[in-house]
C-alpha cells in the first residue's frame, strides 16, 4: 500500500508544466504561488521530466532558473524536491561534510534510516556528482566508533531475510548483554556488528529479548555503554529498525518544538518522505504529541515555505480525527512491550550499618541552638529508608522526650520543610495526607485524586484507607463522595475499594471486554460508555488489562488511549487515561508528571515533592531511566536547573544520581 502524500499527477503534460513554470518566472517577480502548487503536486519522477522537457523547450536549467528567482528556505525547499532521492541524499551528505565542522545529526539521520537499496543508490549518485568516494570522503571526516559504524552503514549489506532462528535472537541478546552491562567497558565491535548487519525483523525480536534478559529496554543500555555521537548514532539505528515513521515523527517534533526551527531538518525529511512513508509519520506524529504535523507546521512556518510543507504533508489529521495502521502498530508494541517483567527499582535503599539512636542525636544536634543545619537533616533523612525513619522517630522520642516531627516543623520552612516532613510519614500516611489537601477547603484538586487512586496497588489502597480514617476519623470513599460527582465520583469509589483482580490475563475474557469497550453502538444508558469502561478498567488486572488493550488495537486499528481521548472529556477522561498509561508503563507516567512539574515558566513543586517522595522506594530508578527516554535529558539534570538551594539538594539525594 502506497504510504506516500504526494502521488503521480493524472493527465500529467511535462511540457504544459515546462511552459507554466517558464511563464511563471518571466518579467519582473515570479509568481511564486503557481510555482509551489504545481511543483508539490507532481511526484518525483514527474518533475525529473519536467527538467528534461524544460531544457528542450527553453535551453535553460530549470534548477538554475527556480534557484535565481526564488529566496531562502522557500528556495531550498523547491530546488530540493526538483532532485531525485538518492541526488537529494548526496547532496545533503555533501553539505554536512565540506567546509568547517561536520554535520553529524544530518549524517545519522540519512545512513540510519535508509534500505540497502537506497544506501547503494546513494552512493552512486554521489559518485556520479561530485566524481568523488562517499566512504572515503565520510572516513576522512569523522573518526573512531562511529567511522566504523557509517562505513558499516555504507555498504548497504544489511540482511534482508525474513526467516528467524530464534536461537540466533537470543545469542545476539546475550552477546549485546555481556559486550555492555556485564563488561567492565564496553565492547563496541559487537554493538557494530549486530545492529549494522542483521536483519530488521531479527532485530526487533532482539530488543525483546534484551529486554526479558536485562530488564531494560536496549536503549537505556546503549545511553550507559556508549557515547558521543556514535551513542547517537546507535540509537538512530535501533529506532529506524522499531519503527522509521515513529523516528522520523520524532525528528520532525524537535525541528519545530520551542524557540526556532531546524528548517534544514525540516526541508530534509518533509522531502525525503513525501513519497516514502509522510502518511505513516503523520499518523505516528498525531498519536504521540497529541496534535497534527499538519498543525505544528502551520504554527511554526510562514508565507509560500508553509504553504509548500503543508501541501507535501498532505492533510490535517486533527481536522480528520482519524487514527491508522502505522500508529496502531507502534501502539500494540509498546503494550507488547509493558507486558515484559521489568523489576522496578527505587533510589533510597536501607542504610547500611543503621543506627536509630545515632541518627536522631544527629537530628536533634542540628537543631538544637541557634540557626538549623539543614545539611545534616538532609543527610540523615533523605538517606534512610521509610522502616529506617519510623526507628528514628520513636528512637529520638525515648530519647529527648519530644516529637521529632514537631520540631523539624518548627526548625524548617517553605519547600524543603514539606518534603522532609513528607518523607517522615508512611507512605500511606502520606497519601492519605495528600488526598485529604486534595478534596478540604474550596475547590478540589481532582488532578492529586487521580494520581494516587489511578496508581496505587490494592494493598496500598487498603493502607492508604487505613491511616485515612486514622487521622481523619472519616472514610475516605465518604470524603470522595461527597466532594465528586457523576462518573468521576463513580471512578474513584471503585478504585478506592482497593478490590481490583490481581490474577492472571485471561485471553478469552480480554477479546470479550475489548468488544465491550469498542462498542459504540449501544443505547442503553445503564450500559453507558463510562460505565463499560468502568467495570474494566478498575476491575481487571495489570496483565489482563494489557491483553485488552491489545485485542482493542487489533480490533479497531485504534489505541485505547486515542479513544478514551476522542470519546470523553473533562476529570473521567482523564481519570481512565491515567489509568491505561499506569497499566501501560508506570515509571513512564511518573517521568511525564515529573516533566510537566517543571518545564517552562515556574515549578510545580507539590506534584516535584509528592512523586519524588511517593516513589523513591519503589521505581524511581526506572523513572530515572524513562525520563532520559522520553525527553533526552535527565531528571537530575532538570531538577538541578529547575530547583535552588537546600530542597535542590535533599530532591538530588532522592533522584540518585545523574544518568
Amino acid at each position: 500500500v502506497y504510504r506516500g502524500s504526494v502521488k503521480d499527477f493524472q493527465g500529467f503534460d511535462a511540457n504544459q508544466d515546462a511552459e507554466a513554470l517558464y511563464n511563471a518566472m518571466k518579467g519582473f517577480g515570479s509568481d511564486k504561488e503557481a510555482i509551489l502548487d504545481l511543483i508539490t503536486s507532481r511526484s518525483n519522477k514527474q518533475r525529473v521530466e519536467i527538467c528534461q522537457a524544460y531544457k528542450s523547450l527553453y535551453g535553460k536549467d530549470l534548477i538554475a532558473d527556480l534557484k535565481y528567482e526564488l529566496t531562502g528556505k522557500f528556495e531550498r525547499l523547491i530546488v530540493s524536491l526538483m532532485r531525485p532521492p538518492a541526488y537529494g541524499d548526496a547532496k545533503e551528505i555533501k553539505d554536512a561534510i565540506s567546509g568547517v565542522g561536520t554535520d553529524e545529526k544530518c549524517l545519522i539521520e540519512i545512513l540510519a534510516s535508509r534500505t540497502n537499496q537506497e544506501i547503494h543508490d546513494l552512493v552512486a549518485a554521489y559518485k556520479d556528482a561530485y566524481d568523488r568516494d562517499l566512504e572515503a570522503d565520510i572516513v576522512g571526516d569523522t573518526s573512531g566508533h562511529f567511522k566504523k559504524m557509517l562505513v558499516v552503514l555504507l555498504q548497504g549489506a544489511r540482511e534482508e531475510d525474513d526467516v528467524v532462528s530464534e536461537d540466533l535472537v537470543e545469542q545476539d541478546a546475550k552477546d549485546l548483554l555481556e559486550a555492555g552491562e556485564l563488561k567492565w567497558g564496553t565492547d563496541e565491535a559487537q554493538f557494530i556488528y549486530i545492529l549494522g548487519r542483521r536483519s530488521r525483523q531479527h532485530l526487533r525480536l532482539v530488543f525483546d529479548e534484551y529486554l526479558r534478559i536485562a530488564g531494560k529496554p536496549i536503549e537505556r543500555s546503549i545511553r550507559g555503554e556508549l557515547s558521543g555521537d556514535f551513542e547517537k548514532l546507535m540509537l538512530a539505528v535501533v529506532k529506524c529498525i522499531r519503527s522509521t515513521a515513529e523516528y522520523f515523527a520524532e525528528r520532525l517534533y524537535k525541528a519545530m518544538k520551542g524557540l526556532g526551527t531546524r528548517d534544514n531538518t525540516l526541508i530534509r525529511i518533509m522531502v525525503s518522505r513525501s513519497e516514502i512513508d509522510m502518511l505513516d509519520i503523520r499518523e505516528v506524529f498525531r498519536t504521540k504529541y497529541e496534535k497534527s504535523l499538519y498543525n505544528m507546521i502551520k504554527e511554526d512556518t510562514s508565507g509560500e515555505y508553509k504553504k509548500a510543507l503543508l501541501k507535501l504533508c498532505g492533510g490535517d489529521d486533527d481536522a480528520a480525527g482519524e487514527f491508522f495502521p502505522e500508529a496502531a502498530q507502534v501502539a500494540y508494541r509498546m503494550w507488547e512491550l509493558s507486558a515484559v517483567k521489568v523489576e522496578l527499582r527505587g533510589t533510597v535503599q536501607p542504610a547500611g550499618d543503621f543506627n536509630d539512636d545515632g541518627d536522631a542525636q544527629v537530628l536533634r544536634k542540628a537543631m538544637k541552638g541557634l540557626g538549623t543545619d539543614e545539611g545534616a537533616i538532609i543527610e540523615v533523612v533523605a538517606k534512610r529508608s521509610n522502616a529506617q525513619r519510623q526507628q528514628i522517630l520513636k528512637a529520638y522520642k525515648a530519647h529527648y522526650g519530644r516529637d521529632l516531627m514537631a520540631d523539624l516543623k518548627s526548625e524548617l520552612s517553605g519547600s524543603l520543610a514539606k518534603l522532609i516532613l513528607g518523607l517522615m510519614l508512611t507512605p500511606a500516611q502520606y497519601d492519605a495526607k495528600q488526598l485529604r489537601k486534595a478534596v478540604e477547603g474550596a475547590g478540589t484538586d481532582e488532578s492529586v485524586l487521580i494520581e494516587i487512586m489511578a496508581t496505587r496497588n490494592n494493598q496500598e489502597i487498603r493502607a492508604i484507607n487505613e491511616a485515612y480514617q486514622e487521622a481523619y476519623h472519616k472514610s475516605l470513599e465518604d470524603d470522595l463522595s461527597s466532594d465528586t460527582s457523576g462518573h468521576f465520583k463513580r471512578i474513584l469509589v471503585s478504585l478506592a475499594l482497593g478490590n481490583r483482580d490481581e490474577g492472571p490475563e485471561n485471553p478469552t475474557q480480554a477479546h470479550e471486554d475489548a468488544k465491550k469497550l469498542a462498542d459504540v453502538s449501544s443505547n442503553d444508558s445503564s450500559d453507558s460508555l463510562e460505565t463499560r469502561f468502568l467495570s474494566i478498567l478498575c476491575t481487571r488486572s495489570y496483565p489482563h488489562l494489557c491483553r485488552v488493550f491489545q485485542e482493542f488495537i487489533k480490533m479497531t486499528n485504534h489505541d485505547v488511549e486515542h479513544a478514551i481521548k476522542k470519546r470523553m472529556s473533562g476529570d473521567v477522561r482523564d481519570a481512565f487515561v491515567a489509568i491505561v498509561r499506569s497499566v501501560k508503563n508506570k515509571p513512564a507516567f511518573f517521568a511525564d508528571k515529573l516533566y510537566k512539574s517543571m518545564k517552562g515558566a515556574g515549578t510545580d513543586e507539590r506534584t516535584l515533592t509528592r512523586i519524588m517522595i511517593s516513589r523513591s522506594e519503589i521505581d524511581l530508578l526506572n523513572i530515572r531511566g524513562e525520563f532520559i527516554d522520553l525527553f533526552d535529558k535527565s531528571l537530575h539534570h532538570m531538577i538541578e536547573k529547575d530547583t535552588s538551594g537546600d530542597y535542590r539538594k535533599a530532591l538530588l539525594v532522592l533522584c540518585g544520581g545523574e544518568d
